[in-house]
């Protein structure tokens, strides 16, 4: 086995597209800091039991583990670092208001997300804790589409959903936890058999008709306005349903003159271990997955002890750094090397001031073979001038 190779699913990051990403990244923090969103940078490595906290079992199969040689205790690699910014917001900030915070940074999975997808994303992301209400939900989504349009995104997609509405049909329910984790893939997965096998068989003596369609419905309830409309007439009228919809209703209401579409799709329980509330995924042309995810999560903080409502988003930056028409890679203004020369000095210095990059050629190397550089700095008419490299 060659020692340069790399495993499966991680790749180096060559100078264009990681010129690419950073650009994005550049884009995309500042437009976070100008909204009031503060930088954290969690660490990579932490404790297992801090890195799962609230976010389900899911997580857990997804993240490398390591036994902490001065502690014994396991530790893992982040796989998501929505957990950590709730940790800092409990326990460091200690913020009775509102926080928002925004992170830019890797995160490792143990398997890819898709076939296509890196086991290293480069996830960007940003939470807003300590308000209960849709209005913060909306902050975030509208954020978002800021954040995809300042990073060269033209056509979004937005699809909306409600954890609540899976919620509320089984929370009197009494069934087993074991039902509900089957019924969950089921719904997830769209898989109508399934579903229809596990809702009309023994396993749901204690379900009522009403929820029984209601389940059975769920798949069916994805597309546009007509949904919400088919969801009233239904749907079980219990209140925590009609909230939901209302929600939505408005949502899409508020976001239709800043997306080109807007689909809804109570069926999806993305996140279900951990959202409980409003759920959204960004799409654009020529990418089957979503760009971005989001929702309500209020539960995660009381893992540490400070319960807080909560909401956010993240994207991996290397995929949507391929989705994008930015391809603007810098070319530099190749230097002699005469550290003596002082006018030479001082016009490099100024040219990078005004943001030109500038190389100083060393000796013994070939100008035509400088990598990045299209220009050259040549002496004549008693003066330093810019011209093409040519040949």
């Amino acid at each position: 086995m060659r020692n340069w190779l790399l495993p499966e699913y991680i790749e180096d990051v060559l100078p264009r597209d990681a010129y690419r990403i950073e650009k994005i990244r550049r884009l995309i923090m500042d437009m976070l800091f100008s909204h009031g969103y503060q930088f954290v940078m969690p660490p990579l490595l932490e404790y297992v039991d801090s890195l799962l906290a609230g976010s389900g079992s899911g997580m857990n199969l997804r993240m490398f583990k390591v036994v902490d040689q001065l502690s014994g205790r396991m530790m893992g690699l982040r796989a998501d670092m929505t957990p950590q910014a709730a940790r800092i917001d409990a326990h460091l900030l200690d913020n009775s208001g509102v926080t928002r915070l925004c992170y830019a940074s890797s995160v490792v999975h143990t398997v890819p997300d898709e076939i296509t997808r890196t086991r290293e994303p480069f996830q960007v992301g940003a939470e807003l804790f300590g308000h209960p209400g849709i209005e913060s939900d909306l902050e975030i989504q509208r954020l978002l589409l800021e954040c995809l349009s300042v990073s060269g995104i033209q056509i979004i997609h937005l699809d909306l959903g409600h954890i609540r509405v899976f919620r509320s049909l089984i929370h009197d329910s009494g069934i087993r936890p074991e039902f509900e984790i089957e019924l969950y893939a089921a719904l997830w997965a769209k898989d109508t058999s399934s579903l229809r096998e596990l809702v009309l068989t023994g396993l749901n003596k204690r379900l009522d008709k009403s929820v029984r369609d209601a389940l059975l419905l769920l798949p069916e309830l994805y597309g546009d306005n007509t949904v919400l409309q088919r969801a009233r007439q239904y749907l079980p009228k219990f209140p925590e349903i009609s909230e939901a919809l209302d929600q939505l209703e408005y949502v899409a209401k508020t976001l239709k003159p800043y997306v080109d579409r807007i689909t809804f799709d109570l069926a999806d329980l993305r996140g279900y271990h951990y959202h409980t509330g409003m759920v959204f995924a960004a799409y654009t042309p020529g990418c089957p997955a979503p760009v971005a995810l989001g929702g309500r999560y209020d539960e995660i903080g009381k893992s540490f002890g400070r319960a807080r409502p909560a909401t956010g988003f993240s994207l991996d930056l290397k995929q949507l750094s391929r989705l994008t028409a930015i391809n603007d890679y810098p070319l530099g203004i190749l230097a002699p090397w005469k550290p003596e020369d002082e006018k030479l000095t001082a016009m490099i210095r100024q040219l990078r001031a005004e943001g030109h990059i500038v190389a100083i050629e060393l000796p013994g190397e070939n100008s035509k073979k400088v990598s990045g550089c299209d220009r050259q700095l040549i002496f004549q008419n008693d003066s330093w001038e810019i011209s093409p490299i040519t040949g």
